[in-house]
C-alpha cells in the first residue's frame, strides 16, 4: 500500500483529500503544519507528498527544500495562489508537479497516479536500457548513469529523461512529453521547462551549452548523442 503524506492547512479540504485517496487504496496521513509535516515526513516516510504551500509555522517552501534535501520522493505543491511566479517558486524548490485551488479531484488522481507509477515502474515497459552518448538509463534498476558516475534525478526528471531516451535522435513535441510524464496535464507549461532545466544541470557538462538535451524552439526538445553534429 502506498503511502501519501498530505501537509494542508485547511482543515476541511486535508480530511476531503484523505477521505477520497484512502477510498483509492492509499495509506494517507493528514498534518496541519508545515514543521508538524516535516516531522511526520521524517518519521513515517511517505511514497507522495501533497504540499501547501501557505502554511503555518514552516511554508511549504521550505518544507520542499528540506524534504528534497534527503529525499526524491514525488511532491505536489497545492496551493490558492495562481500566478507563474509561484508556480516556478515551487519547482525550483524540487516539487514536481503544481495544482492550483481549487482543482477538480479526479484531476488530482490522475496526476498521482501518473507519477507514482513512474516513480514505481520506471518506464520498465519499454526495454531494460537505454543508451544516448555517455548517458545511460537502467530502467530495471531505475538508475541513469553520466559518464559512468550514477546519477539521482527527481521521478518527474527521470520521466522526461526516459520519454526522450524512448526517441533519442528525433523531437518531441511538449504536447507529448506533457502527456507522457504527467498524464492529464492541466498546468503551465512552464513546469515542463523547470524540469528541464533541472535534468540538464544534473547530465550536462556545460548546462548552459547543453551538448545533449537540446531545445528545438516552438516545438519541443531532442536528445542527442555528444558526437552527432549541430543542429
Amino acid at each position: 500500500m502506498e503511502r501519501i503524506l498530505i501537509i494542508e492547512d485547511e482543515t476541511a479540504l486535508a480530511e476531503a483529500l484523505k477521505y477520497t485517496l484512502g477510498k483509492e487504496g492509499y495509506e494517507v496521513e493528514a498534518v496541519h503544519d508545515g514543521a508538524e509535516g516535516l516531522g511526520a515526513f521524517e518519521n513515517g516516510g511517505a511514497d507522495l507528498v501533497l504540499l501547501d504551500i501557505m502554511l503555518p509555522s514552516l511554508d511549504g517552501l521550505e518544507v520542499c527544500r528540506r524534504i528534497r534535501r534527503a529525499s526524491r520522493v514525488p511532491i505536489v505543491m497545492l496551493t490558492a495562489k495562481d500566478s507563474d511566479l509561484d508556480e516556478v517558486l515551487g519547482l525550483e524548490t524540487g516539487a514536481d508537479d503544481y495544482i492550483t485551488k481549487p482543482f477538480n479531484m479526479r484531476t488530482l488522481l490522475a496526476r498521482i497516479k501518473t507519477i507514482l507509477r513512474r516513480a514505481r515502474e520506471g518506464g520498465a515497459e519499454m526495454g531494460a536500457a537505454a543508451t544516448c552518448g555517455d548517458i545511460r538509463l537502467d530502467r530495471e534498476r531505475h538508475q541513469v548513469t553520466v559518464r559512468g558516475n550514477p546519477v539521482e534525478l527527481t521521478p518527474i526528471e527521470y520521466g522526461v529523461l526516459d520519454a526522450l531516451m524512448a526517441r533519442a535522435g528525433r523531437v518531441v513535441a511538449r504536447e507529448h512529453l506533457l502527456a507522457s510524464v504527467w498524464g492529464d496535464f492541466c498546468g503551465s507549461g512552464k513546469t515542463l521547462d523547470v524540469h528541464v532545466r533541472h535534468l540538464r544541470e544534473k547530465i550536462e557538462a556545460d548546462p548552459g551549452r547543453p551538448r545533449h538535451l537540446k531545445t528545438v524552439r516552438g516545438t519541443g526538445y531532442r536528445l542527442v548523442a555528444p558526437e552527432e553534429e549541430n543542429d
